[in-house]
């Protein structure tokens, strides 16, 4: 007679059969080396794919917007910065080395900026001007940005997500009452979710600090930065940071971890 499964165990068995754990980068001076949990039917490509198209939607309508800069002194900067940062990504990935990286700056007041999959760069002159940032501290803003390009922590985050939509699907199907996949829901929230978003800001912050200190650009601009940001919007903080919080636990973990990158940055200088 064949052996009958729990459904919970059940459940896990198609989500982990489903899941491939892989290590996106290594681990660098910071040491960055967590295992990855990706959606095997969700390739590198395919959400490279996805995100290039988007970033191209929105190159287009800021460039029939008037808004899209090229050779304004700011977008310069920016872009002299990104090939700084873009020479040493080989340090932690070297496929990466051969990504298609684009770099945009738009006019705008937004503080914002993003690198997503595959290595496609935008800033907003918000951040650069409302802020005051200095060449070091922009090099802190897009290492961080770059790192999470390296990480797929994109590719990561959708795979989550294809998760809950998995086991839903399934669990709806095996007659798992709502109750339970609301239990299940809540689960993969504050257990995988919420702990590894948190996790990943810190591994953008630490390989960022790295791929800045490589570059030539001072490691403890990213303090400096952190401290701006979060001065920047009193109560009403900075859309950056709706995305990428900042607090005083990212300031104390950056300091620590700068002596460790400072010898780059000397080699580098």
């Amino acid at each position: 007679m064949s052996k009958l499964y729990p459904i919970p165990t059940l459940l896990a068995a198609l989500l982990l059969a489903g899941c491939q754990a892989v290590n996106t980068t290594s681990g660098g001076t910071v040491g960055v080396d967590r295992k990855q949990y990706m959606f095997s039917m969700l390739s590198t490509e395919q959400v490279n794919q996805m995100y290039a198209q988007s970033y191209q939607q929105t190159v287009s309508e800021a460039k029939s917007q008037g808004v899209l800069e090229n050779s304004t002194p700011i977008a310069k900067r920016v872009n002299r910065i990104a090939r700084d940062l873009i020479a040493e990504v080989g340090a932690f990935r070297p496929d990466a080395a051969q990504w298609n990286w684009e770099v945009n700056v738009i006019d705008s007041p937004e503080l914002n900026a993003n690198a997503g999959p595959g290595g496609k760069i935008i800033f907003y002159t918000g951040l650069i001007e409302k802020l005051n940032l200095t060449d070091d501290e922009i090099a802190a803003v897009m290492g961080h940005e770059i790192a999470h390009a390296l990480r797929e922590h994109g590719r990561e985050a959708m795979s989550k997500a294809y998760g809950v939509q998995l086991a839903t699907q399934v669990g709806s199907a095996l007659g798992v009452g709502n109750g339970s996949l609301q239990l299940a829901n809540l689960g993969v929230q504050y257990l995988m979710t919420l702990p590894n978003s948190r996790g990943n800001e810190n591994e953008a912050d630490l390989i960022g600090l790295e791929l800045a200190a490589r570059a030539g650009y001072d490691p403890n601009a990213a303090i400096s930065l952190w401290k701006k940001m979060s001065a920047a919007g009193g109560s009403a903080p900075p859309e950056f940071l709706s995305t990428h919080p900042s607090s005083s636990s990212r300031i104390e973990a950056l300091q620590a971890t700068i002596p460790k990158v400072m010898p780059l940055y000397r080699q580098a200088e």
